[in-house]
């Protein structure tokens, strides 16, 4: 453990570029970080994606947008050692990062111990993603060098006019108050996404046996897609308007619970403390599954290749193809007895 001398550290870079999933998990770090260093300032490195997911959070002086479109990479490097950091905590750890880690000049630079980047820290982190959930690998990154967590839980936040927003087209779609419940197909990876014929099945289901309004929440690049499940479904879904991050946060929170596979979308489902039914397969729930008690899981269990991390499949996608409605819903109602959830169609 390289403890460090708290009063010497004024100004912390904490790195995290992408993705958006994974940049909300890591800022499980900043309220211990600012409980530590009251005065200290405290920036954020992070992709254009997830901007909107740390800006206006109070344990954060500064978003520090890295662009990989638009910013030459020098310019980066160059205004990271201008800024003359105290301490540098890499969370994102690929060669990029340790990089500017390293260029840095931070006299305390911590990192994971992965091969090819270990000259760019002072202290060293066993990465443990294989073994722990991914909030708690962002958590060892403090626990390596004494800070004391103070709170584990997945900061969000959102502005007055994010709620009027989605509560204006709520409103208009489901004047008499519906129940909703949100389903995303969407998905980073192919090999996440589950069939859009049992999504849309699904989601019938759930508007014929609970009485529920469906929403579609969709996001860059996916509304063709979103518009072609509402096309599959019998029942009339709501494919909101355009949403930011944080709006999107709202809308999940307007939520009963939420269907989903493993995404961004869902971790933002989770951290609004929305109930989650968690669709997986090349990825591990253990792992990478919403943060909190109150979600379940479902995946097509016995399958040898489960949690393969694997972007494409060489088999087939089984894991998906062999997951039927029928499974799912059955995680549904283990979702609603375990939240004890009621709906006005409940059958």
């Amino acid at each position: 453990m390289g403890l460090i001398d708290r009063a010497q550290i004024r100004s912390i870079l904490v790195i995290k570029l992408r993705a958006v999933g994974d940049v909300l998990l890591s800022t499980v770090v900043l309220r211990s970080l600012r409980v530590a260093f009251p005065s200290a300032r405290i920036d954020f490195m992070t992709e254009p994606p997830a901007r909107d997911l740390l800006e206006g959070n109070p344990d954060i002086t500064r978003v520090f947008v890295y662009d990989r479109k638009k910013g030459n990479p020098v310019r980066y490097l160059l205004e990271v050692r201008r800024a003359r950091y105290d301490l540098v905590i890499d969370l994102f750890g690929n060669p990029r990062t340790a990089l500017l880690t390293y260029v840095s000049r931070a006299p305390h630079r911590i990192g994971f111990d992965f091969r090819g980047r270990t000259y760019a820290y002072t202290t060293l982190v066993s990465p443990r993603g294989d073994r722990v959930h991914n909030t708690q690998f962002n958590l060892d990154a403090l626990d390596a060098i004494g800070i004391p967590i103070v709170d584990r839980s997945v900061p969000f936040r959102f502005a007055e006019g994010d709620a009027r927003y989605v509560d204006e087209f709520l409103s208009a779609r489901f004047p008499e108050g519906r129940v909703v419940v949100g389903v995303n197909a969407g998905g980073g990876w192919y090999t996440k996404r589950w069939n859009m014929d049992r999504f849309a099945a699904l989601a019938d289901r759930l508007v014929e046996r609970l009485g529920v309004g469906v929403v579609l929440p969709w996001g860059p690049g996916q509304l063709v897609e979103t518009e072609q499940l509402s096309h599959m479904m019998v029942n009339t879904p709501l494919i909101p308007p355009p949403t930011t991050l944080l709006q999107l946060g709202v809308l999940f929170r307007r939520c009963a619970f939420i269907v989903s596979n493993d995404s961004g979308p869902m971790h933002i489902a989770a951290a609004v403390g929305t109930p989650v039914v968690g669709i997986y397969g090349p990825t591990n729930p253990v792992l990478q599954g919403p943060y909190g008690g109150n979600h379940v899981v479902v995946r097509r269990e016995g399958l040898e290749c489960l949690g393969c991390n694997l972007t494409r499949c060489p088999i087939g996608h089984p894991c998906m193809k062999e997951l039927s409605v029928e499974m799912v819903w059955r995680a549904v109602e283990e979702l609603v007895e375990k939240n004890h959830l009621t709906f006005p169609a409940h059958r």
